[in-house]
């Protein structure tokens, strides 16, 4: 057989198609059986074979492994072979690893790899131990291609618990080879500190469990390893690129920052005393380097060299790597003595000078206008060392603003004369530095913004003259056309200052970005420029009066939403959707607003699965609509109801998200004109084909929006939807919102979640009479549903109806109607009660969760027997074996929760309570500032801030800061300001509701004295079940002390 495989495996290099096709056919065949794995292997350690063969029986060797080896694999075809055919080929792929020719090892490395992750370790026990032992060895040959095997076999098949017993064993052989530089080529010793890497990310994933043995490991190991990396670090890292037929010394380097960023986030204790010397090695390899980088990036003169084993190494991801270093370090506060002046305007210089636009990023986004909006963007995916470079500058913005603004005014104007003098002397490259440098300042916007506005406030010298370049510079820049980069920098960067311009000043930039546009001479970097700075323009001056300009804004941006797609059409959207919210009573037309309409049509028909898309032209259209110019709503509803209405009426499961972007736009539109009804249009347009479509819907976020906008008509046009009868069912519109209740009800998907309870709540509120002959039939299908309900928004939307019907005065019906329901042999009132009791401190929304409390204080004044006689869950049992303990998933199984059980009148006086406390009057809503500082670190080290022992929060916030902290975050984690807190409310008719105007804590106040002058329900017995915290709440309230 192995002379058969031989010729086929020859014949398949052959250039005749037909000989080749042959032989690829026999191979096929001679793979199904079990021995053709040994034959692969042994021809490819055999070194007497030409090294062709060799590797062509290597990847037939792998597809086979994959193919017929074991049902693990996801591609096993069947015809495995036995145990002992396994056996033999690990052996002999174990053997390439040794190999004299680097291309067997590393092919026998990536087979090996494949069959480890099978095999390993039920069926090869012992690939761990002869790994380690083969990088044991004196063979530089072995320990490459062991080394391969490793760092893929620790990455991937390696649990932390099984990687921890070999730590001790495994690396110190790999420092040793980390350190014999003269024995091992540095991609080998690189290898090394990717495997130490992973072994510290499997130590933080153990720490919590075994604080004592991790502390010991890294105690032990850390020090050789930083020690190490301390003296790599130190080298002049120009002898690995300059003269150099391969950058593989880079790799170490990478390496090197990648994984002091691991132990930085793990056991940044470890680092401390390494900062110093790391930093200032770091500062010289951004001085150092830089020239390659200019040689190879900016203005190549050189192509960039591979490794040794002719992969890709880039030298911007070492800088990458740098920059987050130092920025996490920056950030932490750490190394602060280090950190002086000098130091920080080195950073700033090496930063301004490391993210100037290379030759390859100006082709890329000449050719690829997406690329480039990407690039531009605040969300940018596309990291690289622009974007390292400044994020580490909103780090030392932060840390330190004056010196980092000194610094970045320096430099730039440094590089400004450089430039001008470059250009004199007819360098065409000298603009980069002063796009590098705009660029910088461009991302600072908000911050030195900021600060400019507080030093001036202050009558404090500005560090940093913006005002200047923007007077004096950048507009010189905007007739560059023949450098449309640095061209296009100048608008965005005037536009990311709007605040600090003139307002004349800004209507000219504003003016010239317009120019760009409807100029068919300027190139498309310098269009995206113009549309992104107009994009800032629209969102910097809301006050502006655009008047003048508006038409032609929107007018000039028309063309690109038919034109463009992506990132441009993207940005294009964004930049309308700014414009329609500005002062648009003073500009917009229906003309206008008819164009802008139709642009969106064109885009959403083209691109209704985008979700991003989607939020955009959804904002859009409802600013659009909403305008209170004459004719503007009238026209989006002509123009968008054909469409929107179509695709209701064609609405299938298979193409959901149709149905779903067309009822996102409804719902916008409907919601646009707040205090007006509804159009007849707009009703029998939608009308059938939303109620057809819901129906049939299966998708979440169809249903969702489907029963939104069912709220919305009941809200706004009830009385339209009642007398409606559907064509295709003969139903009047209230029993079609019904039906879509009773689905929901009845399905056992609960996405609808609190979308049915509003939908509930406006048609209780909207119907009144109407709705009287179903409401038991309704009532009674909400609390049924109650017993298998699972998430928190669904039971509150099954729960509130009854607290809303209770609270306005059917509390006796509802009661009534509930005790003699039957669900499942318990009383519906049973049901009701104790769902509500579990669940009240759950319930979401500032209108729900008020009516939910003013329902329980009628059920406790209510007296009713049946109420009295209720028993519920109380608070939990804490025991010995709970007491201090974090209750896990594992844990609560093998120890399950209790609780007392307490009568209903007792938890609903502790609900009230509850929300009382809510409101501010918790008896110990103070926290000790002793306390704060006992709080223990995991890592046994200072947090993010270098407070002094002893000093907690102090350190960080005052007493005044603290206080407000208290104040924006409030009660469950949201400012508390009723009237904030209405404004939060996106429903008008609820926060109308009484139910939103009432003061809380006065009425609560009010009800507790109440009970306690007369004693209502035994007031004075519940009190007695009550905690103390509780008990203290209770006699403030009613003694006011």
């Amino acid at each position: 057989m192995a002379s058969e495989i031989a010729q086929c495996l020859s014949a398949t290099l052959s250039p005749d198609p037909n000989t080749r096709i042959s032989a690829e056919l026999k191979l096929s065949e001679l793979l199904t059986q079990p021995q053709s794995a040994l034959t692969l292997s042994q021809l490819v350690i055999a070194q007497d074979a030409e090294l062709s063969l060799r590797q062509s029986a290597s990847v037939l060797l792998r597809k086979y492994i994959k193919e017929r080896w074991s049902p693990f694999f996801p591609t096993f075809k069947g015809s495995a072979p036995p145990p002992e055919v396994k056996t033999n080929v690990r052996h002999a792929v174990f053997q390439g690893l040794s190999d004299p020719l680097r291309k067997i090892r590393s092919m026998s490395a990536l087979t090996l790899s494949a069959i480890a992750s099978c095999d390993w370790p039920d069926e090869y026990p012992d690939l761990l131990s002869s790994l380690i032992a083969l990088l044991s060895s004196d063979s530089p040959e072995a320990v490459h291609g062991a080394m391969q095997v490793f760092v893929e076999f620790v990455r991937a098949d390696l649990s932390e618990d099984q990687l921890l017993p070999v730590l001790r064993e495994l690396l110190p052989v790999m420092l040793n080879i980390l350190g014999a530089h003269e024995k091992h080529s540095p991609l080998t010793r690189a290898r090394t500190i990717a495997v130490f890497r992973q072994c510290v990310e499997a130590l933080y994933m153990v720490k919590e469990q075994h604080p004592q043995a991790v502390k010991e490991a890294t105690a032990s190991v850390f020090p050789t390893w930083l020690d190490a990396f301390k003296v790599l670090l130190n080298l002049d890292p120009r002898q690995d690129v300059e003269n150099a037929q391969h950058w593989d010394g880079l790799v170490i380097r990478i390496e090197v920052y990648k994984t002091l960023n691991t132990i930085l986030t793990a056991f940044r204790h470890a680092l401390t005393p390494y900062l110093p010397d790391i930093l200032t090695a770091s500062l010289h390899h951004l001085d150092a380097l830089y020239p390659t980088f200019s040689q190879c990036y900016l203005i190549p003169q050189i192509n960039i060299p591979r490794t040794s084993e002719d992969e890709n190494v880039d030298l911007t991801n070492l800088i990458c790597n740098l920059f987050d270093f130092v920025a996490h370090i920056f950030r932490s506060g750490r190394a602060k003595d280090w950190f002086g002046t000098e130091q920080q305007i080195a950073f700033v210089r090496a930063v301004l000078q490391w993210v100037q636009m290379t030759t390859e990023d100006e082709e890329n986004w000449a050719n690829d206008g997406n690329a480039f909006v990407e690039q531009e963007s605040d969300e940018s995916m596309s990291y690289g060392v622009r974007l390292a470079g400044f994020d580490l500058l909103t780090v030392l913005l932060e840390r330190s603003a004056d010196t980092t603004e000194s610094a970045l005014n320096a430099v730039t104007q440094q590089f400004i004369a450089e430039a001008g003098k470059a250009r004199e002397a007819g360098q065409n490259n000298w603009w980069r530095p002063v796009e590098a440098a705009l660029a910088a300042l461009g991302s600072q916007s908000k911050t030195i913004v900021e600060n400019i506005q507080d030093a001036e406030q202050a009558g404090q010298l500005v560090k940093i003259d913006i005002r200047g370049l923007l007077t004096n510079v950048v507009p010189n820049l905007l007739v560059l056309s023949q450098y449309p980069f640095l061209q296009g920098r100048g608008f965005v960067f005037a536009s990311q200052y709007t605040q600090l311009l003139p307002s004349e000043l800004s209507g000219q930039y504003l003016n010239a970005s317009l120019q760009v546009l409807e100029s068919s001479d300027a190139s498309l970097p310098v269009k995206i420029s113009a549309i992104k700075a107009i994009s800032n323009f629209c969102q910097e001056l809301a006050n502006l009066d655009v008047t003048p300009l508006g038409p032609r804004i929107a007018r000039d941006l028309l063309p690109f939403m038919v034109q463009t797609s992506e990132n441009i059409l993207s940005l294009v959207l964004e930049t309308v959707s700014f414009l329609v919210v500005i002062r648009t009573e003073s500009w917009l037309t229906p003309e206008i607003a008819s164009s802008l309409i139709e642009g969106v049509l064109n885009v959403w028909s083209k691109y209704n699965k985008d979700p991003l898309f989607l939020s955009i032209l959804d904002e859009t259209v409802g600013s659009i609509a909403a305008t209170r110019v004459p004719g503007v709503y009238e026209t989006v509803e002509r123009l968008c109801l054909p469409p929107l209405s179509n695709a209701l009426n064609t609405a299938t499961n298979e193409t959901s998200w149709v149905t779903y972007s067309a009822l996102t736009l409804l719902n916008s539109i409907a919601e646009a004109q707040r205090d007006a009804p509804l159009s007849d249009a707009f009703f029998s347009a939608i009308a059938p084909g939303l109620f057809q479509a819901l129906r049939t819907a299966e998708d979440r976020d169809v249903i969702q929006s489907g029963i939104s906008l069912i709220t919305v008509i009941i809200r706004k046009s009830f009385e339209r939807l009642r007398t409606w009868t559907d064509p295709a069912n003969g139903q009047n519109g209230l029993d079609d919102v019904l039906a879509v209740i009773a689905k929901q009800l009845q399905g056992e998907d609960e996405s609808g979640g609190l979308f049915v309870g509003d939908l509930i709540i406006h048609l209780l509120r909207k119907a009144g009479d109407a709705v009287v002959p179903v409401l038991p039939g309704l009532l009674q299908a909400l609390v049924g549903r109650m017993p298998t309900a699972k998430t928190a928004t669904f039971i509150q939307s099954l729960i509130i109806p009854f607290a809303f019907l209770i609270h306005n005065g059917q509390r006796d019906t509802v009661l009534s109607l509930l005790e003699t329901t039957n669900v499942e042999g318990r009383s519906g009132l049973d049901v009701l009660i104790q769902t509500w009791s579990e669940n009240a401190e759950t319930f979401q929304g500032f209108w729900a969760i008020r009516v939910s409390t003013l329902a329980l204080c009628s059920l406790y004044a209510s007296e009713r027997p049946s109420l009295q006689n209720l028993m519920v869950k109380g608070d939990i049992i804490v025991t010995e074996e709970t007491s201090n303990v974090i209750m896990t998933r594992s844990r609560t199984k093998q120890m399950p929760t209790e609780w007392t059980s307490i009568p209903f009148p007792v938890k609903a006086l502790k609900l009230i309570l509850h929300e009382l406390q809510s409101n501010g009057e918790s008896a110990a809503m103070g926290l000790a500032d002793a306390d704060i500082s006992e709080v223990p670190s995991d890592d046994e080290d200072e947090s993010w801030v270098d407070a002094e022992p002893g000093e907690g929060l102090k350190g960080v916030l005052n007493k005044e800061e603290l206080a407000f902290l208290s104040d924006v975050l409030g009660p469950r984690g949201a400012n508390f300001d009723e009237d904030e807190a209405l404004d939060d409310i996106d429903d008008d008719d609820l926060k109308e509701d009484p139910v939103s105007k009432i003061d809380m804590k006065e009425h609560l106040v009010n009800f507790l004295k109440e009970c306690a002058s007369r004693n209502v329900n035994n007031f004075s017995g519940a009190v007695n079940h009550l905690s103390v915290d509780e008990s203290l709440v209770v006699k403030k309230a009613i003694t006011g002390a």
